[in-house]
């Protein structure tokens, strides 16, 4: 009887979608502190090579007639550059660097999150939230250098009536503030619900081995599922960092020409 309990326990459905989200040590006792190396911190470690190895490899030789490599390095050079261009206009152009950092970190991180095992770091709100901040900040002090107190003009909506200017002023602010907080959840949210999906249909998959019955069922249809959500997600990989850096553009193009 204890044996064929243990066998039964032993064949209950059970998973838990959340724990491939949790930061775990490569070393140690499973304490995590600040200085800890986790699968965070390796994975991060494996966007920035892939990044580097694509524009280094991409652009040593720099021949007339590109390869794969130095291909894809100048069509995401030239995407971005235009993409800054059209939206933040030409007096943006000098911070395109840092844009340009800031969609191949998120791109990259989201696409290495898609291999089996892996670890997708822009799931966490910790990660996305200081790339948020720090573009708000920047783009903050972009503001003032560029316009002195007349980045302020941002928030005052001169083309409204004069009762309702501050009105629409004190929602501005806000909704000014909020921007690192809509900025950062935005992407966190979209890769963590998409990942979280697909293990739940991963889950449904070895329903065959337990009951084969209703297994011939829902493992074909859990397998077509997951073959779906994952197509589907590694077009959302690139979407959100297409999100991510539009909407830097834009704060760029408010601090740039901050009046209405």
């Amino acid at each position: 009887m204890a044996a064929e309990s243990k066998a039964a326990e032993g064949a209950e459905l059970v998973f838990h979608p959340m724990d491939q989200f949790i930061v775990k040590p490569l070393f140690g006792d499973g304490t995590v502190n600040f200085f800890t190396i986790t699968n965070v911190t390796l994975w991060m470690a494996l966007t920035v090579l892939a990044i580097a190895g694509l524009m280094v490899i991409g652009t040593s030789r720099r021949a007339t007639v590109p390869g794969r490599m130095q291909s894809i390095a100048e069509l995401a050079y030239g995407f971005i550059r235009k993409m800054v261009e059209d939206v933040a206009g030409k007096d943006a152009v000098p911070y395109f660097p840092y844009i340009m950092t800031l969609f191949m970190f998120i791109v990259f991180s989201n696409f290495l999150g898609l291999l089996p095992a892996a670890f997708t770091t822009t799931s966490h709100i910790a990660v996305t939230a200081v790339m948020a901040v720090a573009v708000f900040v920047s783009v903050t002090v972009i503001g003032f250098v560029k316009n002195g107190t007349g980045f302020l003009g941002l928030f005052w909506i001169g083309a409204a009536p004069l009762p309702l200017r501050p009105i629409l002023a004190l929602i501005e602010v806000i909704s000014y503030f909020v921007r690192p907080v809509s900025h950062s959840i935005r992407l966190a949210g979209n890769m963590m619900a998409g990942h979280a999906v697909i293990k739940v249909f991963a889950a449904f998959a070895p329903m065959v081995l337990i009951s084969l019955g209703i297994g011939v069922v829902v493992t074909p249809l859990s397998i077509l599922a997951i073959t779906a959500i994952y197509a589907l997600e590694t077009l959302v990989a690139f979407i959100q960092a297409y999100v991510f850096t539009i909407l830097t553009c834009v704060y760029l193009k408010d601090a740039l020409h901050p009046h209405h």
